[in-house]
C-alpha cells in the first residue's frame, strides 16, 4: 500500500511538472540588423517579398510605433537584453573594431539580462549570431545567462570569407580601381563603391565565428549557418522551455548576396539594391525555416515569437529605406529608432492585429517574465507586459515617455510629441531643440519649436529631469 501511495505521488508530481512546463511558453527573439522601417512587405515594400517575416504579423500583431533603445547596434542590444534605457548604466556609445576588445567595453556584469532571468527560472538559453556587448572574456555571453553561443562578438562579420565563392560582393573603397569615384562593377563577383568615401571596416579582424568559446571554421553563408544552428537548437530543446535569441547580422554590411538570391532579383538593375534585396530575402527564408521547425516540433502555439530590427537602416550604406520616417541609423529622428516590430503567440493574442501606441524593445523582457511561471523580472526593468494591451484587457498606453541619448544627439517622445537635438558626437554644440507632433507629422518635416514655445519648454524640462537620472558613459568611441 505504501508503495502504491508513493507511486501515486510520483505520477501526480510528474503530471504537475509537465503542466507547469506547458504553462511556460518558449521565447524566441528574431533580431535583424540595420533593417529599415519600410523594407518589409507588411510595412509597404512591394519590391522585396518577405512572406515569412510577414507571417509573424499575420498570425499576431504588428506594431507601427515600435521603438528600440538606441540609434545603433550595441546600445540597442543592451536595452533589449536588460529591459532598461542603456544610458542609465552608462552604455551610451557603439564600440566598433578593436574597441570591442578594450577593457570596460561591454555590458556590465551587474546588469541582469533576460537570458539570466529566464535561465534562473528553468529555461534553456541560447544566443545565435551577433553579440556586440563586449569582445573580451569578461563580457562573454556565457557570463550573461546564455547556456549556448554560436556566432561572433564584434559589430559585424563577412557572410562568406575570401575568396568569397558563391556570392556577389560589393565593398566600400576610398578610390576605385584605376582611380576615380562612384561604382566599379567587377566581372568576377567583387565590386566596389565610393559612396561613403571610406574603406570597408575590417569586420573579421580578431573576430572569429565561435561555438561556445572556441573558434570554428564556417563555410556556409552566415545567414544560413545561423539558421541551421537555430533550427538545431529548437530541435534539441523542444522537450523543455527555452529562450532563443537569434541575432542575425543581415542586412548589416558588408554587402554580400548569395548567387541563388541574386538570380531571383536579376530584374533589379542597380547592383547595390540587388545585393540588399538578396540579403533580405535570404533572411526571410531563414525566418521561415525557424518557424517551420517550431511547427514540426509542435511548439508554435506555446512559443512567443518577436521580430524586430536593432535600429533603422543606414540608407546610403545599404539602400535600406526607413520611409515614411525621417533620418537613418545613428540619428535621433524616427528613422533611426522606430523599427519593424511584431509579435506572435498563437491562441493568446489576436491574429492580424495592428497596434499603434508606442511600445519598446524593453517590453520583450517584461512580457517574457510576466508570462513564464517561475520567472521574475528585476524591478529596474522599464518594459511592460504587452499581452494585456494586445488582448484589449488594458486600454492604456504602454509608454507615455521614452528617452534616448548618445553624446550630443538626444531625443524624447512624450505622448505624441517628439523632442530632438542633433548635436555633436560628444556634446550638443550649437544644435537647437526641434519639436514635432508625431500624430500629424510622422516624417518630422514640420519643426514646431518656434511655433510652440510652451510645449517646447515643457518637453525640455521633462528631458532634463530624465537626463539627470542617467549615468556618465562607461566608454566612448574615439
Amino acid at each position: 500500500m505504501k508503495t502504491n501511495t508513493n507511486i501515486t505521488f510520483y505520477f501526480l508530481a510528474l503530471i504537475m511538472s509537465v503542466a507547469a512546463a506547458g504553462a511556460r511558453p518558449n521565447i524566441i527573439v528574431l533580431f535583424a540588423d540595420d533593417l529599415g522601417y519600410g523594407e518589409l512587405s507588411c510595412q509597404g515594400n512591394p519590391e522585396i517579398p518577405t512572406p515569412h517575416i510577414d507571417s509573424i504579423a499575420k498570425n499576431g500583431v504588428r506594431f507601427t510605433a515600435g521603438y528600440v533603445a538606441g540609434p545603433n547596434c550595441s546600445p540597442s542590444r543592451a536595452g533589449l537584453l536588460t529591459g532598461r534605457t542603456p544610458t542609465r548604466f552608462g552604455y551610451e556609445f557603439n564600440p566598433t573594431g578593436p574597441l570591442n576588445e578594450e577593457p570596460g567595453f561591454g555590458l556590465p556584469a551587474g546588469e541582469i539580462t533576460i537570458a539570466e532571468a529566464l535561465h534562473d527560472g528553468g529555461y534553456s538559453t541560447g544566443l545565435i549570431g551577433k553579440w556586440h556587448q563586449g569582445g573580451t572574456a569578461k563580457f562573454h555571453p556565457f557570463r550573461h545567462g546564455f547556456d549556448e553561443f554560436f556566432g561572433f562578438t564584434h559589430e559585424g562579420h563577412y557572410f562568406v570569407s575570401p575568396p568569397w565563392d558563391g556570392v556577389e560582393t560589393l565593398l566600400r573603397r576610398k578610390t576605385l580601381p584605376g582611380g576615380g569615384k562612384g561604382t566599379w562593377t567587377g566581372k568576377k563577383g567583387l565590386s566596389y563603391h565610393t559612396l561613403l568615401n571610406s574603406n570597408e571596416p575590417d569586420y573579421d579582424a580578431n573576430n572569429p565565428i565561435v561555438r561556445g568559446g572556441q573558434p570554428v571554421e564556417e563555410t556556409e553563408y552566415l545567414t544560413d549557418a545561423l539558421t541551421r544552428e537555430a533550427v538545431d537548437f529548437i530541435d534539441r530543446h523542444d522537450d523543455k522551455p527555452f529562450f532563443l535569441y537569434l541575432a542575425y547580422n543581415a542586412v548589416h554590411s558588408p554587402l554580400q548576396g548569395a548567387d541563388a538570391y541574386m538570380e531571383k532579383f536579376a530584374h533589379i538593375k542597380d547592383l547595390h539594391r540587388r545585393i540588399f534585396a538578396a540579403m533580405l530575402a535570404n533572411m526571410d527564408d531563414s525566418v521561415g525555416a525557424v518557424m517551420e521547425q517550431l511547427r514540426k516540433s509542435g511548439l508554435e502555439e506555446n512559443t512567443i515569437v518577436f521580430f524586430l530590427s536593432d535600429n533603422g537602416g543606414p540608407t546610403k550604406e545599404l539602400t535600406s529605406s526607413n520611409l515614411p520616417l525621417r533620418g537613418s541609423k545613428g540619428q535621433m529622428y524616427e528613422g533611426a529608432i522606430r523599427v519593424p516590430f511584431m509579435v506572435q503567440w498563437k491562441g493568446k493574442i489576436p491574429a492580424g492585429g495592428v497596434y499603434e501606441k508606442p511600445v519598446s524593445s524593453f517590453d520583450i523582457f517584461a512580457t517574457a517574465a510576466a508570462n513564464s511561471a517561475g520567472v521574475t523580472a528585476p524591478k529596474q526593468v522599464e518594459g511592460v507586459d504587452l499581452i494585456p494591451y494586445l488582448t484589449g484587457e488594458n486600454e492604456g498606453t504602454p509608454h507615455e515617455t521614452l528617452f534616448w541619448r548618445q553624446g550630443g544627439r538626444t531625443a524624447l517622445r512624450h505622448g505624441d510629441w517628439k523632442l530632438v537635438r542633433m548635436g555633436g558626437k560628444f556634446a550638443p554644440g550649437k544644435a537647437k531643440w526641434e519639436l514635432y507632433d508625431l500624430s500629424k507629422d510622422i516624417s518630422e518635416e514640420n519643426n514646431l519649436a518656434a511655433a510652440e514655445p510652451g510645449r517646447l519648454a515643457e518637453l525640455v524640462e521633462l528631458w532634463e529631469k530624465q537626463n539627470s537620472e542617467m549615468s556618465e558613459p562607461l566608454f566612448q568611441n574615439r
